[in-house]
């Protein structure tokens, strides 16, 4: 009797722990956040940030163009474990590169940022991953839509980025690594590398801890 209470009381824990874990979701209160690289204008209303973009900036690292650049404005909460962000975004886009979405960041080497970028007139699907040197994917849209929700989804060593066009169906646009068993800054990042500025909102912004999957399958393994 006392082996299958200590059985069932492993099993209720572990059911506990995978509820709660997964029910931990909540809009980001924007004013608790910090920023790297502040722009001069920018505010906090309605739980949204506006802001004027800083012109001629950008993430960027070494290959294609052969420069570095990690002057653009980033606003952001540091989370650790896994996790699922997302974020509204919606900008008046003007030049080419003009770009905006969400970044996560361990180190001015290691980071992903994922978003719309405007290039050659059109709106592109953009995620940029860096780590010591950047690659860049893109997907152009056939519309222009008013706004795009992109969702980032940490598992492990892995990083799932998507858009939605609604917030509620989503399509995966990148998977890529980050490592693991690390502190995150995860935010809002606005670059114009070619340009003068733009304006750019984002709303909606919520994270989500997730259950920590080797954590799960030890106590699944162990429930006996």
């Amino acid at each position: 009797m006392v082996i299958n209470s200590k059985q069932q009381m492993k099993k209720i824990i572990l059911c506990i722990i995978t509820f709660v874990i997964a029910q931990t979701g909540f809009a980001q209160t924007l004013e608790k956040m910090q920023w790297f690289n502040e722009p001069q204008k920018w505010e906090i209303k309605n739980n949204a940030l506006t802001m004027s973009v800083t012109p001629q900036s950008d993430y960027w690292r070494i290959s294609h163009y052969g420069f570095t650049v990690d002057d653009a404005p980033f606003y952001y909460s540091t989370y650790g474990g896994e996790f699922e962000a997302k974020v509204k975004i919606s900008g008046n886009y003007k030049v080419r590169f003009d770009q905006m979405g969400l970044m996560l960041r361990t180190d001015h080497e290691n980071y992903i940022k994922a978003g719309i970028e405007f290039v050659d007139g059109k709106y592109n699907l953009s995620t940029v991953v860096t780590h010591k040197t950047s690659d860049w994917s893109v997907t152009t849209l056939d519309k222009t839509p008013d706004f795009v929700w992109i969702k980032a989804v940490r598992r492990l060593d892995a990083v799932e980025i998507f858009y939605s066009y609604d917030d509620k169906t989503y399509v995966m646009l990148r998977n890529a690594y980050l490592q693991d068993n690390k502190p995150v800054m995860v935010g809002f990042m606005a670059a114009s590398p070619d340009g003068n500025g733009f304006n750019a909102k984002f709303e909606g912004f919520s994270v989500k801890q997730l259950a920590d999957q080797r954590r799960l399958e030890w106590l699944k393994k162990n429930a006996d």
